[in-house]
């Protein structure tokens, strides 16, 4: 089974490849093909995956191409890993939104719709040569805004696009572990937006114990949400979000904890990386070794902002292990060999949530097998829950109006509808801002 990585050259890409080295059974990866615009970073990549695989008899073959159409041809899964505008414009998207005192995280607010307005036309054509080259093929889409982009791979690729994130696993994960279940065991009730769902019930052994612990103040607050958020908050709302909702609940202590940094994230993870990057030109460097020891140091201060903001401390020693990676070879493994399994993944809404429409992605559980992921039936959300869920749903239709239109009035909608921009003229700067750095988005006229 060949399956493609577009964006092969990324740094997460040996997550991949190491799960991908787990499985030895019948129909697995055999040929993972590898996709960049960067050869440097390829070469990079390729070396730490040959690590990787040195004691693995039946380790998949490696191959590198910066050839688009040649590594999708004959593709059974395509994982899209793509970052348009490289590390260098999350920095930007940060730097220019927090100018204006808003955010710019690269999912969340304005830097989320910036990201997404580069990077949706850039998708679609990916999809488009997909439904051309690799007509059976299933795409994965692992690219951010994952919500977003799925959906504009959508309207090329039907149900055959999915998309899926860590973040519900392992804030589900989190949840069964302080109740003392097996996480694997738990069925998750989490309905939302990529980024943006809550936890609403979680059922060990047929039965619900999110009222156990929402009850419990003590074993609220020993988990990550349970200090992000605030118990009282928590035990108010009667459901967990998920951790991006952070920015959302507490988004003026955000911004202000964002502009104080020395660094942003995205700066950060650029200089981080162009680091690692530039020791894999020494052919003597250990590859591997590089590659964890900064992936470790990537881990650790993941919404690092967030949590001094909350006081939160330092993140767990399990929830630093990464997940994105299970998901996706769980997803693989259900579709190639119909073994069917449960999953939060981003899929087409199909009448799931009542408030958005059939073309709707959404984020929630859904049944795996041969056939895609099919979206389980859920209750509605709250008031409160529906109308954000909505009002940033129209923020990406309008993000998907503006690629398709190239309409800079689009663009400038999308960023004044969103709850975290609170102005229209701050929506028209931002526009004037990343129009200025970002050589991408000169389609917007």
């Amino acid at each position: 089974m060949k399956l493609t990585i577009l964006g092969g050259g990324g740094f997460r890409v040996p997550l991949v490849y190491g799960a991908l080295l787990t499985d030895h059974a019948e129909g697995r990866v055999t040929q993972v093909v590898l996709h960049d615009l960067d050869a440097g970073r390829l070469s990079a990549v390729t070396r730490v995956l040959a690590e990787q695989a040195a004691d693995v008899p039946d380790a998949p073959e490696v191959t590198a191409t910066t050839d688009l159409d040649e590594a999708l041809r004959g593709a059974d899964f395509v994982f899209s890993a793509i970052r348009v505008g490289g590390l260098e414009g999350r920095a930007n998207d940060e730097r220019v939104a927090l100018a204006e005192g808003v955010l710019g995280q690269e999912t969340v607010g304005a830097g989320g719709i910036a990201y997404g307005l580069r990077t949706v036309p850039v998708a679609e054509d990916i999809a488009r040569r997909v439904a051309r080259l690799a007509p059976d093929a299933w795409v994965i889409n692992f690219t951010n805004p994952a919500g977003l982009v799925t959906e504009a791979m959508s309207r090329h690729l039907g149900d055959r696009v999915i998309g899926i994130c860590d973040s519900p696993v392992g804030l589900g994960r989190r949840i069964a572990r302080v109740l003392g279940g097996n996480p694997k065991e738990a069925w998750i009730d989490y309905v939302g937006l990529n980024h943006l769902g809550w936890v609403r019930g979680l059922k060990i052994a047929g039965r619900d114990e999110l009222p156990r612990l929402l009850a419990d103040p003590d074993l609220l607050g020993s988990f990550e949400e349970g200090k992000l958020f605030g118990v009282d908050w928590l035990q108010s709302l009667g459901a967990i979000p998920n951790e991006y909702l952070h920015y959302y609940y507490f988004n003026r202590e955000a911004v202000r904890s964002y502009q104080q940094v020395e660094k942003t994230r995205g700066a950060f993870l650029r200089d981080q990386q162009a680091t690692f990057y530039e020791g894999m030109r020494d052919p003597g460097a250990r590859a591997l070794t590089a590659w964890e020891s900064t992936r470790a140091e990537r881990e650790a201060t993941y919404m690092a902002e967030n949590r001094e903001t909350a006081g939160a401390g330092e993140r767990e020693a399990d929830d630093l292990s990464g997940g994105y990676e299970k998901v996706a070879l769980a997803l693989m493994r259900a579709i190639a060999r119909d073994e069917r399994t449960t999953l939060i993944l981003n899929v087409r809404n199909a009448g799931t949530l009542s408030a958005l429409d059939g073309e709707a992605v959404i984020e929630v559980p859904c049944l795996v097998d041969a056939n895609g992921a099919h979206p389980v039936t859920v209750d509605p959300l709250p008031d409160h829950a529906t109308g954000l869920v909505c009002a940033v749903k129209a923020v990406e239709r309008e993000v998907l109006a503006a690629a398709e239109s190239g309409s800079r009035a689009s663009a400038v909608k999308a960023f004044a509808l969103h709850p975290l921009v609170d102005s229209v003229n701050v929506a028209r700067r931002l526009v004037e801002g990343y129009t200025g750095v970002h050589p991408g988005l000169a389609y917007l006229k």
